[in-house]
């Protein structure tokens, strides 16, 4: 599984491109940039309309993290959360002791799973993400669409499995699409505590919630997409991908996951997680195995 897993991240990122290549890293990431340019971002523009140009923005080496901005058209979140709002639940994790499902105040959104080529629209989306991921439609989980109402939150946590059973379809979790459905008045940030760099220098740095300022953090945008890797070009597990979602102080939140494994994912059932608590750098978190 490891080898499979560094293919793909090399497909994905580009073996030239990474830091430490003879090139450099201001290089690397302008060739990255542009690849991403030239060969993405040409897939399904025509369905995306005219909300702005796309472009790429390199986040972070570690975590492994871009953002793909205007990923997605209005038309297209619109479509997403109208096809989700009547069917939301709660959203749980599953007692690690009964392994029955059970509330928590680790997560409290509400959320439903799509299932995956449920309509033309989410076929052509998910076409998009394997054209800018590089990794198989077939290697994807069904897409998740959830909703935050104000203090709703999810503390960070990690997407890759720790435990054999959810690893049996598919292997591990080795990265995360997030796509935001709705911009967020405010709060609501993904935001990375691990991460090696933080958000401290960016020009939008005091429009973040406290929360985000804890870490490398993003602001929900409609139609932006957040990917992050949850392994390592080597296959190792990244521990810098813990992330959470901070709580939404104005506003809602609406956004959608695709989760994306090793090897092919058959079935649109979504998985089970278990939740386990525990203190990390101040943060309380869950860590999803």
């Amino acid at each position: 599984m490891a080898v499979v897993a560094a293919l793909l991240l090399l497909l994905a990122l580009g073996a030239l491109s990474l830091p430490g290549a003879s090139e450099g890293r201001d290089a690397g990431l302008a060739r990255l940039r542009s690849h991403f340019h030239r060969s993405t971002f040409d897939s399904g523009l025509e369905m995306r309309g005219e909300k702005g140009e796309p472009w790429t923005e390199v986040l972070s080496w570690e975590p492994r993290a871009f953002v793909y901005h205007n990923f997605l058209s209005k038309e297209e979140c619109d479509h997403l959360i109208s096809l989700a709002k009547p069917h939301m639940k709660k959203s749980t994790v599953v007692d690690s002791t009964t392994g029955g499902s059970k509330d928590s105040r680790v997560r409290t959104s509400s959320g439903m799973f799509l299932r995956r080529g449920q309509d033309k629209i989410i076929q052509a989306i998910e076409k998009r993400i394997a054209d800018y991921t590089f990794i198989p439609v077939e290697h994807g989980e069904g897409l998740q669409v959830l909703h935050y109402e104000v203090g709703q939150k999810y503390d960070p946590h990690f997407d890759y499995f720790h435990d054999d059973h959810n690893t049996k379809n598919g292997g591990q979790r080795i990265a995360t699409l997030l796509m935001y459905l709705s911009d967020v008045e405010d709060g609501g940030e993904t935001v990375f505590p691990s991460s090696t760099t933080n958000s401290s220098s960016s020009p939008f740095y005091n429009e973040l919630s406290e929360c985000a300022k804890g870490g490398l953090s993003v602001k929900p945008k409609m139609g932006d997409a957040l990917l992050f890797w949850s392994m390592k070009p080597d296959g190792s597990l990244d521990p810098t991908s813990l992330h959470g979602g901070c709580p939404v102080i104005k506003g809602n939140k609406w956004s959608s996951t695709k989760w994306m494994r090793v090897h092919e994912y058959k079935g649109h059932a979504p998985v089970q997680i278990r939740g386990h608590f525990g203190i990390c750098r101040g943060f309380r978190f869950s860590i999803e195995d």
